[in-house]
């Protein structure tokens, strides 16, 4: 099948590496130029486990090619997704611009009956925007699809190759059989297409991704309130994970979500809410949440270090969102710095991954440390944010060595307490109180 993915960012570039995966003839087409280059030579935009491998070996294959003629890409294809951004306003809403400019073009360079794949995340309603869009300039048959994705960063590869489910708002026979065509190779083990309208497809993404936050914020709550009464959070998240209507996903507390998906997609579902003349008074408390959440960690920090900091050094382990990406939109590490930079303290920072995204971000307010290990040389305090692997065991006598002061504000409870305790460092998790 030939296909056009207009869009090469994370979700474009990912649909599009692993549709040609699967033998299709894959057009990536994007205005972004510089872009387009890089990916010619297979240098990706994005860190994603395994992308890297599928792009190289798609393009020597011949069959997925990246270009800047997006007219041209969707007049060679029979199917066409939009896989462009959709940044939240100011307001929360979602941004189609970017959405609709695509189906315009779709609608003046189609050369033949087309499907039409809303492949971005986007408010319920947008399909018949797209619709309209198209039908201004079509001149042969369309048929438009909501196709949501739900692609973990750090694993999408994977998700793609191997979902648990495949979603698609399809209310046309033709884009039923080509939708089940295109991913019939990615569902041979029995996992289901579900078919379903459109404006319920498109509700289903932001659902799921709402209820993930949600239990993110219910368990960052009860962490907080596991302190105040001597529970350890560890133990009340096993005890609860255990029971099956519940199940042990998305119970870890932290310093809060961040990344691409959650925090924009709550906004926009609540916004949404709010145009229809009602509200979801739960999303609105799990943002509230989320947003407090965001700064226990600095708050923990000053509880250990003395209300004034300034002059205190600290050093931070992480810096994108969560592991295997360097994703920092978002992302809790920004929120703590920003609190210890503006109570004047200085900061140094490591992240296996993200170092190139954080030094764009941040310029020149913090240092950027060679290794997790140089960060720490004459630290007050360590403040582990994102849970990497290689922060999971570290050399806690030299970690003890190059702090000048032994305290560490753990924002993923990587580390046991009474350890932490028997090795003299004043420790600080989240849900746990500390042993002295």
């Amino acid at each position: 099948m030939n296909i056009a993915v207009v869009g090469t960012g994370y979700v474009g570039l990912v649909v599009g590496a692993c549709l040609a995966e699967t033998g299709n003839q894959v057009a990536g087409a994007d205005v972004d130029v510089s872009k387009i280059d890089r990916l010619k030579q297979n240098i990706l935009p994005i860190y994603e486990p395994g992308l890297e491998h599928l792009v190289e070996r798609n393009q020597a294959a011949g069959r997925l090619t990246f270009t800047t003629d997006v007219q041209e890409a969707i007049g060679k294809s029979e199917v066409a997704f939009i896989a462009v951004g959709t940044p939240p306003g100011e307001d929360g809403s979602a941004d189609l611009r970017y959405v609709l400019a695509v189906a315009e073009e779709i609608g003046k360079s189609m050369k033949r009956e087309m499907v039409v794949v809303t492949k971005s995340t986007v408010p319920v309603g947008t399909a018949g925007k797209v619709a309209e869009c198209v039908a201004r300039h079509a001149k042969h048959p369309f048929h438009v699809v909501s196709n949501p994705e739900f692609l973990k960063e750090g694993a999408a590869v994977d998700d793609f190759m191997k979902p648990d489910r495949v979603v698609l708002g399809a209310e046309t026979d033709h884009a039923r059989s080509v939708m089940t065509e295109l991913y019939a190779p990615f569902v041979r083990t029995g996992r289901p297409i579900i078919f379903m309208d459109i404006p319920s497809a498109e509700m289903t993404k932001y659902a799921a991704n709402a209820m993930l936050a949600t239990r993110i914020s219910f368990m960052n709550d009860v962490a907080n309130l596991c302190e105040r009464v001597g529970a350890n959070v560890d133990l009340v998240r096993k005890g609860i994970g255990s029971d099956d209507r519940i199940g042990s996903a998305f119970l870890f507390p932290g310093p809060g979500y961040g990344g691409s998906c959650f925090p924009k997609d709550v906004k926009a579902l609540v916004r949404t809410a709010r145009e229809q003349g009602t509200c979801l008074r739960i999303l609105e408390a799990v943002e509230a949440v989320n947003q407090d959440q965001k700064h226990r960690m600095f708050a923990k920090l000053r509880q250990a270090l003395g209300e004034d900091l300034t002059g205190t050094r600290v050093a931070i382990w992480g810096l994108a969102f969560k592991p295997n990406t360097d994703d920092m939109r978002e992302a809790p590490a920004l929120s703590l710095i920003e609190d210890l930079l503006g109570a004047g303290a200085s900061v140094a920072v490591h992240d296996p991954v993200a170092m190139d995204e954080a030094k764009h971000k941040l310029g020149t307010s913090v240092d950027f440390a060679a290794t997790s290990y140089d960060a720490l040389e004459g630290a007050d305090a360590l403040a582990v944010v994102t849970d990497w692997n290689e922060y999971r065991h570290p050399d806690f006598p030299r970690m003890r060595q190059s702090l000048r002061r032994p305290v560490i504000v753990d924002g993923r409870n990587l580390y046991a307490l009474h350890r932490m305790a028997e090795l003299g460092f004043r420790y600080h998790s989240i849900g746990r109180r500390a042993i002295a």
